[in-house]
């Protein structure tokens, strides 16, 4: 699917800003989005994914300085290549991640509901894996306005990967629940245009991948005994370019039938 899972925001509150960058491709859309907020002018900005580790991004960042705090949703090298290079250019600027890897001068985040206010914002850690282990999103406010960061867990448009083995289909169905009970939100992907509705964004997101399960379960039934048949069988419409990255969610959605089953082996043999 390449369309927006649900309607797009028509305005984002004047605190939000978004800067893309350069770097569009199959598996990025139109870029990395780089967002940064501010709660007024003159104060220091969170910025949440500096992207890939491109000069003229990252310099586009500084300029819109001061900046407090950079947030990481997950550690793929597209959100997080630039994070070294920002935090030597802002002068140390702490980098909060999940992962310690990709922690600079402060502590990781550990805890679901996570308290990282500052700078005139309210902003929460909502624990949502699943794309990959360490995904996350934040909740971020000011004056009673709100909107969702989103990383990966939900794109703009079309559909994410489950990064099996590192992604896990039961942990992400379980974090598009709770996303979907932030109604009439607008969501901020990593990835894509803006959402007016993080909760209606995160229905359609599950009722996709119980529709995929379905899918999978039945070309099982009708023979498929490898990864790559359930492939050819269940992503026919998506381009074959993209084949290798559906393989790793339907090894995602295979692992969670295995676990549905109480471990059987889902009849495949493990090529």
């Amino acid at each position: 699917m390449t369309g927006a899972v649900s309607a797009l925001a028509s305005e984002l509150p004047d605190w939000v800003t978004l800067l893309r960058a350069p770097n569009p491709g199959p598996m990025t859309l139109d870029g990395t989005n780089t967002w940064l907020l501010r709660a007024a002018p003159g104060e220091p900005a969170v910025v949440v994914d500096p992207g890939p580790a491109d000069e003229a991004h990252l310099a586009a960042i500084v300029a819109q300085g001061p900046v407090g705090r950079v947030l990481i949703t997950h550690g793929h090298p597209d959100h997080t290549e630039g994070s070294a290079r920002l935090h030597e250019l802002l002068g140390g600027a702490h980098v909060l991640a999940v992962d310690p890897a990709h922690t600079i001068g402060g502590e990781p985040l550990t805890r679901p509901g996570q308290d990282l206010a500052g700078f005139g914002l309210a902003v929460r850690l909502l624990s949502t894996p699943g794309h990959t282990a360490d995904s996350v999103c934040f909740l971020a406010e000011r004056d009673g306005q709100r909107v969702v960061l989103t990383g990966d867990t939900i794109l703009g448009r079309g559909t994410t990967v489950v990064a099996h083995p590192d992604g896990h289909l039961g942990d992400y169905l379980t974090s598009l629940e709770l996303l979907s009970t932030y109604r009439e939100i607008p969501a901020l992907p990593g990835h894509g245009p803006a959402l007016a509705d993080c909760g209606a964004a995160a229905d359609f997101y599950l009722a996709h991948r119980r529709a995929r399960l379905d899918q999978v379960r039945r070309a099982l039934d009708a023979g498929a005994r490898t990864a790559a048949e359930v492939v050819a069988t269940v992503y026919a419409d998506v381009d074959r370019s993209l084949w290798w990255a559906a393989e790793w969610s339907v090894r995602a959605q295979l692992e969670y039938l295995d676990r549905e089953s109480d471990g059987g082996d889902a009849g495949l043999d493990p090529a």
